[in-house]
């Protein structure tokens, strides 16, 4: 509890979760390091953090896809966050990736490459990090919409008003809101992009490599969604040998 500077009032602080404070931490942490390898630090204490936890299993049925799409059609007019929506639902890709996509290479970000039918996550100039963004095809559905948009003179795959949308975190949750669901943010639409996958018996190595995820991660979380998952142990336990 702190209190107003202006008012003296109590103001209650915002809850935060233990994901948010590891990741501050985690920032912090990395700080420390590089003032100490500059030599601003003698040394370079270690900061705690909180546990890893577990990861959300949270997807979307179709149904609530398609709920999605309608409220975000219906309450946006420009129509950038149904774009939003369908291109986090058929390729995957994250939610800052996908708002910097555009129809031709640039320097901004990503891009589709209409002509090959190929989605290339990063802009060319941009440096590789543990956040993969491997080139990956495009679904033949997400192909049609990306050409219609395109030939309506869209620039950017997420645009509003000729320019990137930027951060569409406040429209999806009141399209959320609107189309009654819970506990969805943009990160479930990468979530529910695998899950269906892996439902649809995509391997796990394919499925690494078209996702830009590693192949630990879809085991891990996404694995036990494909028909295939553990079959041959269920099978051995439904006939041990005699």
């Amino acid at each position: 509890m702190r209190r107003d500077p202006e008012t003296r009032e109590p103001v209650e602080y915002a809850p935060v979760s233990p994901a948010t404070i590891r990741r501050e931490l985690g920032a912090m942490q990395a700080a420390i390091n590089y003032a100490h390898r500059e030599g601003y630090l003698t040394s370079a204490p270690v900061v705690t953090l909180p546990e890893k936890s577990e990861p959300k299993d949270r997807w979307l049925t179709r149904s609530e896809a398609a709920r999605l799409l309608w409220a975000a059609y219906r309450g946006h007019k420009a129509g950038h966050l149904a774009r939003f929506i369908l291109i986090g639902l058929y390729t995957g890709t994250r939610k800052d990736a996908i708002t910097r996509m555009g129809f031709t290479a640039n320097t901004h970000g990503g891009w589709f490459d209409l002509d090959r039918g190929i989605m290339y996550r990063k802009s060319e100039d941009e440096r590789t990090t543990k956040k993969r963004r491997t080139p990956a095809p495009i679904p033949r559905q997400l192909l049609a919409h990306l050409r219609r948009w395109r030939a309506k003179g869209a620039v950017w795959a997420v645009e509003y008003g000729g320019r990137p949308a930027g951060d569409v975190k406040r429209a999806f949750i009141k399209a959320v809101a609107e189309a009654g669901l819970a506990s969805v943010t943009p990160h479930t639409l990468k979530h529910t992009a695998i899950t269906w996958a892996m439902q649809n018996g995509v391997t796990t190595w394919e499925a690494a490599g078209y996702f830009a995820t590693s192949q630990e991660t879809i085991e891990k979380v996404y694995g036990h969604h494909s028909p295939g998952f553990m079959e041959s142990a269920r099978r051995a336990m439904e006939n041990p040998r005699k």
